[in-house]
Parts: C-alpha cells; structure tokens; sequence
C-alpha cells in the first residue's frame, strides 16, 4: 500500500498560495442632473480606480481599515456606510500569477454630499454612466445599446444548439430587447453578461480573441482597474433597489431643495424619467418632506418652494422609499 504524501511533496504554489483581504469603497454623491462617483488612480497612465486599500493588523474593523484608506486617499470624511458585497474571484488580479492566491475584496458604499477630493492619490468625481454608459435611458435608448444588441445576438449563436435557447433567455431578461421590459436593479446581471460575452475589456484578460473589436468598447463605456466595474454595477443595483424602500436619497440631497431637484436626482439615480405629478404627488403622500418656509429664486422661472427632509418619517413607516412612476 502507497504511503500518503508528504507534506513537502504536496507543497504547490496554488495550495499554499496566501489569502489577502482588499477593502474597497464605492463613494457615491449626486446633483440633479449627474450621479457620480469617487475615482483615484496613482499614476496617470492607469485606470480609474476605487478608493481600496489592504486590510491591516492596526485596523481594528473592517469598516476602520475602509474609512481610514479613503481619508488616507482622499480626505474624506464619510458618513453613511454599509457592506455591499465580497467578490474573491481569481480574475480580479491583472495578470494571473497563481503564485500571489486569491485577494478578497470586500466592497463598501457609502453615501456622501458632494466635496472636493484631495489627498496622496489623484482623486477626481467621475459620472458613473461614463463606465456604465447603457444603464442611462433618460434620453431614450442609450448608443451603447446599437452595438450590444447585435454582438449578444451573435455571441448566443455562436453557442450552437446546446447553448443558444439558453442565452437568449439570459439576454432577455438582463435587456428586455424584445419585450422592452427594463428593470434597473439588474445592472450587475447585465454588465457580467456583457462580461461573459467578452464585450468589455476586462474580459480580456480571460477570453481570448474578444467577441467584439476593440473599435466597439468606446460605445461599451470607460474600462476600470480589477474588476471595479464589477463592484460599481453592483453598488449602482443596489443604491437603485434601496431607494424604492428606504430613504436613503436623502443622503446625497443638500439640507433643502426643491421638488424637482429631488426628482431629477431620483431620475439621475435610476437613469430613468419619472412623471412629475405622480412623483410629487409620492413624495406628499408618504410626508418626507416639509416646507422650510423659503423658496429658490434661481430657478430660472417662477420661484419654487424649499422642502427638507422629514426625519420622523423614519419612526412613523418601515418602508419610507420612493417608489419610481417612469414615464413612458
């Protein structure tokens, strides 16, 4: 009978490879016409990334080590946090090395006021649709989606018989092509389709050639360092699902505003347009708001009352969301 191993004749790079946890923040803010987030990078020529940092023996929680690599990055201050998602997915890493293991990124959002970033990295606000260009319908049908309809179609062909039926489904329920059913939580199904389908540059780093020439990815939107855009797609479906039931808006609203700036805030958030009186008509029925007794004058028309947030609203319903009426 054999003897089992030993344990220098088990020893491999992937068996014994290290374990490292990575935290990284999706720091978002918004104005009424453009919801954004918080991008560094450390050297010019790379790509736009998320505040992130290792997590270290000195940090106490997780969320210690996350606020203190985004003060750290961009002297920020942040308030409102919450734990979005761990993503260990051995593509993260920009070259394979199996000899570095796997890093765990555990993702935070976070909510903020918009301020201006400074600190040791070049930090900078960035439109979030600039990396997620399909996700915005405010306009109509976004461009990008001229040149994902056509390649998904090709890529569920090239799927042959046992593999079409199944990715048309798939393109189907992320896109709603046929059936123009747009569901707007569905952002971190439809970028890893995209993903899969090798539409997306990070996917080269796996997919060998890429489905699409590289003369397509300017429509497919700004490409961001590991797999950030992950973690963006999944922070945007999220913050846009969380809105409907809880009134976190409010956290990116300034202490008073408008009505209508509260709506196209919403809209910028959703990438979708709301009907104005059923909106409004939400807003009053559900009572977040109040008066503040002061109008806006700079509104280019007639002067439009000041509201702010009612925080009681928190102890009066379990749900106090905003839910979203698109026009059509």
């Amino acid at each position: 009978m054999a003897s089992p191993p030993s344990p220098r004749q088990l020893k491999s790079p992937v068996q014994f490879a290290e374990l490292s946890v990575d935290l990284s923040a999706v720091i978002m803010a918004a104005t009424p016409e453009e919801p954004r987030v918080l991008t560094v990078h450390f050297e010019p020529q790379r790509l736009d990334s998320l505040p992130s940092g290792p997590l270290q023996s000195q940090h106490r929680t997780l969320e210690v080590g996350l606020r203190t690599w985004v003060a750290e990055q961009t002297q920020l201050t942040l308030g409102y946090v919450e734990q979005l998602y761990t993503f260990g997915d051995r593509d993260r890493a920009e070259a394979h090395d199996l000899r570095a293991g796997h890093t765990l990124s555990i993702a935070y959002l976070a909510l903020v006021r918009e301020a201006r970033p400074a600190g040791m990295a070049h930090a900078a606000w960035r439109n979030w649709y600039s990396y997620l260009p399909w996700e915005d319908w405010r306009d109509g049908q976004p461009k990008a989606l001229t040149v994902i309809k056509p390649a998904l179609k090709a890529w569920a062909k090239a799927g042959g018989k046992s593999l079409h039926s199944l990715r048309e489904e798939r393109i189907e329920l992320t896109f709603g092509f046929e059936s123009g059913d747009w569901t707007d939580e569905r952002v971190l199904e439809r970028y890893e389709l995209l993903y899969e389908a090798g539409l997306v540059p990070e996917a080269l780093r796996d997919i060998q050639p890429p489905p699409v020439s590289p003369k397509g990815w300017p429509a497919l939107g700004q490409p961001m360092a590991l797999d950030h855009r992950r973690i963006l797609a999944t922070a945007i479906g999220r913050l846009r699902g969380k809105i409907k039931y809880r009134p976190v808006i409010f956290e990116l609203m300034p202490a008073s505003f408008t009505l209508l700036e509260l709506q196209k805030t919403v809209e910028a958030l959703s990438g979708v347009r709301l009907h104005k009186q059923n909106f409004r008509r939400l807003v009053e029925m559900q009572g977040l708001v109040e008066e503040t007794g002061e109008v806006a004058t700079e509104t280019g028309g007639r002067p439009a009352r000041l509201v702010r947030f009612r925080r009681e609203v928190l102890v009066e319903r379990p749900a106090p969301g905003v839910r979203l009426s698109r026009l059509r």
